[in-house]
């Protein structure tokens, strides 16, 4: 076991060490790619974080909706209030990447689909990344099933550009911030506070009453009083610890990340890193804007389309004479830094699995290669027909300030539900026949 452990540690600086190297690779290259690196080490910092705390969003809600258990989800809603907070403090300063998004009903159908999909493959977009960097075959399928999915999906007889030009492009945007007339104090009230805070809250407390208290009430001989329910609160909030520090280290991050990359814009004097592209001599890799997908702050799968669309290209299918991708660009991989940082994921995952002696590779064999491509496959769609996943279309939109975030974080929990549903049935059945095939 110690000699195990050794091993592991040893190729968890081995990781650690490559992702050094091909850093100092880039900066050989061009100071340009700075920008690229630093996507590179947020995705590190992110991966760790992730597999530290066992952070996600199909976990939240497959534990909440099948077993009545709130850990991750008290974690999940923990680091959106931080970020949030951070989210402020940069939007007054001045120094944030963010932008709001359209508001309407597809976040919900998208988030719906999403939610069905996650749970079926066990992991959401985030979760998939660092399950990947755990060894885990099943994200694997997951992984590659979203990426494929994407790039065909926006490609199918146009429906796409019809649904993003109709539809999508005259909805109207929010933030919170908006009906609030007192800046610069605007962002800490209507972002944070108004479409943050306040509902987060309420959702912990409605997991409190629903099925916190049970364990808690269980667990104790005291009679319930206000003051105990208030501290059944707070035990369920803290009921991981791994999980609230990564929750609230993550919040923490991806303040720093949307900070670091206003700065490098700045110092840069740009808006996009195809600008960049464009100056090293890459202007095949920008759209006829001369941009790429840049968000500068944390998102998923936007990128691993970017990455289908390259590999289906280069096999000879061609998916990207389409409105999404004249928009993201399709840039070559290794130049792509969106792309980098869920690459970053996957090394930081791996880097914290085998330090603590938890990385292995598991092979998915029978159904759990159907659910991995099959659920891999929903969630593509749903990220693309909710415009993000629960990072890009939930997370970051929560914290920023957008209501829209809320729609998409709606269909998640109504597909969770159902893929909770779906599974409790799947299993009854299994034990029926089985049971059947006993009494024979």
């Amino acid at each position: 076991m110690t000699n195990s452990l050794e091993k592991n540690k040893i190729w968890a600086m081995v990781v650690a060490g490559l992702l050094v190297i091909v850093s100092l690779i880039y900066f050989s290259i061009n100071i340009f790619y700075i920008y690229l690196v630093v996507y590179i080490w947020f995705g590190v910092i992110y991966g760790m974080l992730l597999q530290y705390g066992r952070f996600c969003m199909a976990s939240a809600l497959r534990d909440l909706f099948g077993l009545g258990v709130t850990r991750m989800f008290a974690g999940i809603m923990l680091a959106v209030i931080i970020f949030s907070i951070i989210m402020a403090f940069l939007e007054t300063i001045k120094m944030t990447t963010f932008h709001t998004g359209p508001f309407g009903g597809f976040r919900i159908v998208g988030g719906l689909i999403f939610g069905i999909g996650m749970v079926m493959s066990g992991g959401c977009a985030s979760g998939t990344l660092y399950k990947c960097g755990e060894g885990n075959g099943t994200s694997m399928l997951a992984l590659t099933a979203i990426t494929i999915s994407q790039a065909v999906f926006v490609n199918i007889g146009g429906y796409f550009d019809k649904f993003t030009t109709i539809y999508v492009e005259n909805l109207p945007e929010y933030s919170m911030s908006e009906f609030i007339s007192t800046a610069p104090m605007s962002y800490f009230i209507g972002n944070s506070l108004l479409n943050t805070i306040i509902p987060a809250i309420i959702l912990l407390i409605i997991a409190y009453v629903i099925w916190g208290r049970k364990s808690y009430i269980s667990n104790t001989n005291l009679k319930i009083t206000l003051s105990e329910e208030i501290s059944g609160f707070f035990q369920m909030l803290a009921a991981s610890k791994k999980t609230v520090i990564a929750g609230l280290l993550i919040g923490i991050a991806a303040g720093a990340h949307v900070f670091t990359i206003d700065a490098l814009r700045r110092y840069f004097d740009i808006e996009n890193f195809g600008e960049l592209l464009k100056n090293m001599g890459y202007s095949c890799d920008i759209n006829s804007n001369g941009r790429i997908f840049d968000p500068g702050y944390w998102y998923i799968t936007t990128q691993e389309a970017q990455l289908g669309a390259w590999f289906l290209k280069h096999i000879g299918i061609n998916t990207t004479s389409n409105l999404f991708f004249n928009g993201v660009g399709v840039p070559f991989p290794l130049r792509n830094p969106a792309l980098w940082m869920s690459l970053g994921i996957i090394f930081g995952a791996s880097i914290m699995a085998l330090w603590n002696n938890e990385f292995k590779i598991k092979i998915p064999k029978g159904e759990f290669i159907v659910w991995g491509l099959l659920g891999g496959t929903l969630m593509g769609i749903g990220a693309r027909a909710g415009m993000g996943c629960n990072i890009g279309a939930f997370f970051i939109r929560v914290a920023g300030g957008d209501p829209s975030g809320w729609l998409f974080g709606l269909g998640l929990a109504i597909g969770s539900l159902i893929g909770v549903k779906f599974f409790d049935w799947w299993t009854t059945r299994k034990l029926d026949n089985f049971d059947d095939f006993g009494d024979l």
